[in-house]
């Protein structure tokens, strides 16, 4: 055997019309497959991104109108609370403030009772004073007339 048989049962690189052939046989391979296997399948795959992104559209949709529902809660619930202030606020003010007209009257009425009181112990201090004079001058009327043995004249003085 020599390098010609060898080459006798190689591959030829020679084009011929079988060439054709397989040129043919490929693209009709390639139209029937890509109408029953690659279109369908394209197809399929067109669909489920098309769903896909639906519910990814129905998805963030959704979460955006969550994000606006939680955002205006909190805006409700800070207003609330800041009314909720504003009251307890208002109401403590107006505690405040009656308490404050409370304490005044109190105080009030607090100096009335001791000025009366004050005037009533200053004219009880002045009958006593006088009482206590006239018991005073009754006294020294007896001692004097013990002592002396006589009536003794009262003489009115006035000591202030």
């Amino acid at each position: 055997m020599t390098s010609f048989a060898l080459a006798e049962s190689s591959i030829q690189l020679v084009p011929d019309g079988t060439l054709l052939i397989h040129v043919a046989l490929i693209l009709v391979m390639v139209y029937v497959l890509n109408r029953t296997l690659f279109k369908p399948i394209n197809k399929i795959l067109d669909e489920r991104e098309k769903r896909t992104r639906g519910q990814l559209g129905a998805a963030s949709d959704i979460l955006q109108r969550v994000e606006e529902g939680l955002s205006k809660y909190e805006r409700s619930l800070f207003e609330a609370r800041t009314a909720g202030y504003k009251l307890l606020e208002q109401e403590r003010a107006i505690a405040v403030r009656e308490r404050q007209e409370r304490l005044a009257a109190e105080r009030e009425e607090i100096a009335n009772l001791v000025t009366v009181e004050k005037q009533i112990i200053k004219s009880q201090a002045e009958e006593a004073m006088d009482s206590i004079e006239t018991n005073a001058r009754l006294m020294a009327a007896e001692i004097g007339t013990a002592i002396l043995r006589r009536e003794v004249a009262e003489e009115r003085s006035e000591v202030r």
